[in-house]
């Protein structure tokens, strides 16, 4: 525990700097340097290191993250109340595909134990997936995994476990709106994961909108969808499907029967599958934030992103997401894309998030939350900052729209919105098969569908929830760790957890959070 009085300086061109002491620092604290507070200012919070006259830009990561709403002394608590926000950058004229760093050499000899699909891709668990058409059927749905897992899950030791593919999509929506491309292909999308081995089971209701054939076409199952109303896509001819509203269910025991019965075939074959020695570019990593602080930033967040570097030389996928958290260093990324039509494809990214958010009368700094200022980022752009350095430091490869399947290695930007939910899912269909999740304010955050390490920014939560996080990144600022110690760290726990060795927190705890689909397009 830090005991004399620290702040952390991103920069030597900022004139703002972050406290580091548990509980923060009390008015008149004297810094080694001479700097004294003016204010009282919490753990993670802001001070100036210079005078501030009102107007003047106050830069952290040596980007203006705000201007001086009023004249702040040195050593002042600088915070969202003392600050105004500056306009988004615009879109156009950005630097395009014009940093070009250093090939990095090929990290070689890095390998997992992963289970190796049809398709070429590999789980790092091996799960039944039971797809939902509609939320109508979660319940019943939720009622027939209870029972697998108690009657037939211990007939099969090799199957890790068995889940509903549950979401509140379905029906009483514009299916045929443009914009509903972006939840079906999510849900198809989905049900391929490479942790569900090819096994796909439906359990629909009947009725819905969003019928079976609808959501997985013989034709395309994993590309954006075809649609043709005078001759609708016809059932993937071994698509397994369970309708409840067929006359042959006399009961609801009937319904659970019947998927009971059905989830057996598929665990059967599941069961026969083993773990086999794979090279760590068959990892597909997902990196994201949530309950960020001003931490984030500083040590957790960098760490991924040496651990982004590590996993890109091993020849492995990352993807990292949230389109209002970077909003605001898209000249950053558009700069480090590879090429100029991959920089494009961010900028059109960006262009339709922002147009979305136009239409609900809102913009990016409706982003950050209460617990995010509580933990000391002030405003949109300071917290996008501390959100893009998970990204490492590697050329962007490639661009996915929301729900769109992976098709590449390297660096990948996936368009997401920002809630941890809804990331994660989109995620989960881009192909993930591993998920990094770094937090500064806590959360008990996880994915039934694919193991989730968490990553805390700060010793302090770490100790509180001894039990929730994987990896206390606190241990940089405390100055027990280098940002290159945590992400070697990181890359052999990835190894570790991918291979089954090693189980998360949220794994041990059965701690899952819901499905939740982006969907943009009218509910009728």
């Amino acid at each position: 525990m830090t005991t004399q009085p620290l702040y952390i300086r991103m920069h030597p061109s900022d004139n703002v700097a972050i406290v580091a002491n548990d509980g923060g620092l009390p008015a008149g604290t004297v810094f080694a340097d001479g700097l004294t507070l003016v204010d009282k200012v919490p753990q993670g919070h802001k001070v100036a290191l210079a005078d501030l006259a009102e107007g003047d830009a106050v830069r952290r990561y040596n980007v203006v993250i705000g201007y001086a709403s009023r004249a702040l002394p040195r050593g002042s608590w600088v915070n969202e109340q003392t600050l105004r926000m500056p306009t988004a950058p615009k879109l156009h004229g950005l630097p395009m595909a014009t940093v070009k760093p250093p090939a990095q050499p090929p990290l070689e000899g890095h390998t997992f134990e992963g289970y190796v699909n049809a398709d070429g891709s590999v789980g790092t668990r091996n799960i039944l997936a039971i797809t939902t058409t509609v939320q109508c059927v979660s319940g019943v749905v939720d009622v027939a995994v209870a029972r697998i897992r108690k009657e037939l899950l211990p007939l099969y030791p090799h199957v890790d476990d068995v889940v509903g593919l549950e979401h509140t999509y379905g029906c009483g929506v514009a299916i045929d709106a443009p914009d509903a491309v972006i939840p079906i292909r999510t849900l198809r999308n989905i049900s391929h994961n490479p942790n569900f081995g090819g096994e796909v089971m439906v359990v629909s209701l009947g009725c819905e909108k969003l019928q079976p054939e609808r959501l997985l076409p013989l034709e395309a199952p994993l590309l954006p969808l075809k649609r043709d109303a005078a001759a609708p896509p016809a059932p993937a001819a071994n698509l397994d499907v369970v309708c409840l509203q067929a006359e042959e269910h006399v009961g609801f025991m009937s319904m659970i029967d019947s998927i009971v019965r059905q989830a057996d075939v598929h665990l059967r074959k599941l069961n026969q599958r083993r773990r086999q020695t794979v090279p760590a570019s068959a990892l597909v990593v997902g990196v994201q934030c949530g309950g960020s602080d001003a931490f984030s930033g500083v040590t957790a967040n960098p760490a991924v992103g040496f651990a982004t570097d590590l996993l890109v030389r091993a020849g492995a996928s990352v993807m990292f997401s949230e389109v209002t958290e970077v909003r605001d260093g898209i000249d950053q990324l558009t700069s480090r894309a590879r090429t100029p039509e991959v920089a494009q494809a961010m900028v059109e990214q960006m262009a339709w998030y922002d147009a979305y958010l136009a239409r609900g009368s809102a913009d990016r700094s409706a982003n950050t939350t209460p617990g995010n200022k509580k933990g000391g980022l002030s405003n949109i752009v300071e917290k996008a900052m501390g959100s893009i350095i998970k990204s490492g430091s590697a050329p962007i490869d490639g661009v996915l729209a929301p729900g769109e399947k992976l098709q590449q290695k390297g660096l990948i930007y996936a368009a997401t919105p920002a809630s941890d939910f809804i990331c994660g899912t989109l995620q989960l269909a881009a192909g993930m098969n591993l998920h990094i999740f770094t937090t500064g304010r806590g959360t008990p955050y996880g994915l039934a569908e694919c193991p989730v390490i968490k990553v805390a920014t700060r010793s302090d939560l770490a100790r509180r929830w001894h039990d929730l996080m994987d990896v206390n990144a606190g241990r940089i600022a405390d100055g027990e760790a280098s940002i290159e110690d945590l992400g070697w760290e990181l890359f052999h726990l990835m190894l570790d957890v991918a291979s089954g060795r090693k189980k998360t927190w949220a794994e041990h705890w059965k701690l899952h959070n819901a499905l939740v689909l982006f969907n943009p397009a009218p509910v009728t």
